[in-house]
């Protein structure tokens, strides 16, 4: 590793100012970013401890999704890594492409949303769906907003609905059983569900004509489902880390479960056929894996601790209200998209509100 730390070195002046290759500076830089730390150094306080950098900050939130991913693969066969491998690749490009006209750092929000869009997908989504999708949301859900830290939407969830609303009936034709027999059927599983298979319904479909899919099949994650939304278990190892260390604000994760029950518990006391159970429904469909992972997101929500108690109700109501009025089954990516476009004004709100409280104290 030191060898190739000399050689980056040697290669810096060539990719910055006045170099021949500085064109491609952003993509010399995330590369020695990722394998060390970053080149320049603090000259006056306050300093680091740690030279932790963003692109390495995101590791973290990576490492936590690895449970729900080894979950799909257990549970959906090999065909995930390769829509994680054509999610990358194909959104790779588009953004280094952007990084490079723009004349700047490639962003690493997308080492997140590159890795989480397979995983909100179903789990035989052919590939070119894939690579459709990914690009769709990087450069509409972000790059036409400046790039990470500018965009108003999760592009992760603008692909999602993108391909949904543009390919209805091949994605509908690419939900799968899950496989029982474990690792040790992995490649005949993954050979046998082809694009030949036959799809199966969703517990969220299958309690709208009145069949309930067990609690501990739901939690462990043997249903039919989105690659990486099926197991809750997965689901809450890698979000209770997110929170335990820091990266996840707790206030989003409960203000969102506690909206989403609460709604599901007065409707159940209006009329008991208007929705299904409270456990039932936390555990079916995307909803704790959109909680965790994609409404938590720091950039498209609100940043003030009041404000993402409120945004984080508005979205737990609206995915119960979707679920249980609209034709949509599922709701939580109508809700996060629609909490995002009123993330500016809560935090907006809360600041003025807070302010004349100041003002008025004085």
């Amino acid at each position: 590793m030191r060898l190739l730390e000399k050689i980056l070195n040697k290669m810096r002046p060539a990719f910055e100012e006045k170099g021949k290759l500085l064109f491609f500076h952003p993509l010399f830089e995330v590369i020695d970013n990722i394998l060390y730390s970053p080149a320049k150094r603090p000259q006056h306080p306050p300093f680091g401890r740690d030279p932790l950098e963003i692109k390495r900050y995101m590791i973290l939130v990576i490492f936590a999704l690895f449970p729900c991913f080894i979950a799909s693969v257990y549970f959906f066969g090999l065909h995930i890594i390769f829509m994680l491998l054509v999610s990358y690749t194909a959104g790779g490009i588009v953004e280094v492409l952007f990084s490079l006209i723009r004349k700047e750092e490639i962003n690493e929000g997308f080492l997140v949303s590159g890795f989480i869009f397979p995983l909100i997908l179903p789990p035989n989504t052919p590939l070119w769906i894939v690579a459709i999708g990914i690009v769709f949301g990087i450069i509409v859900g972000k790059e036409v907003f400046g790039g990470t830290g500018r965009n108003i939407f999760n592009a992760a969830l603008v692909g999602r609905l993108f391909i949904a609303l543009s390919y209805p009936a091949l994605l509908a034709k690419s939900w799968l059983t899950p496989a029982t027999g474990g690792w040790g059927n992995l490649f005949q599983f993954a050979a046998e569900q082809g694009t030949d298979a036959v799809s199966t319904a969703t517990p969220l479909v299958l309690a709208r004509g009145g069949e309930y899919t067990s609690i501990f099949d739901l939690f462990i994650g043997s249903i039919a489902g989105s690659a990486g939304e099926t197991s809750a278990l997965a689901i809450l190892l890698g979000g209770v880390f997110l929170i335990i260390i820091g990266i996840v604000n707790w206030r989003t994760v409960v203000a969102i479960i506690v909206s989403f029950a609460g709604t599901n518990f007065i409707l159940n006391i209006i009329d008991p056929s208007l929705s299904h159970s409270i456990l039932f429904n936390l555990l079916s469909g995307g909803l704790l894996f959109g909680t965790f992972f994609m409404a938590t997101d720091p950039v498209t929500g609100p940043v003030t601790s009041s404000g993402k108690w409120a945004y984080g109700f508005i979205i737990g109501f609206l995915t119960i209200l979707i679920r249980t009025f609209s034709g949509f089954v599922e709701g939580i990516t109508f809700a996060i998209l629609l909490g995002n476009i009123f993330s500016p004004i809560i935090d907006q709100v809360v600041i003025r509100l807070k302010s004349r409280g100041y003002a008025n104290e004085r």
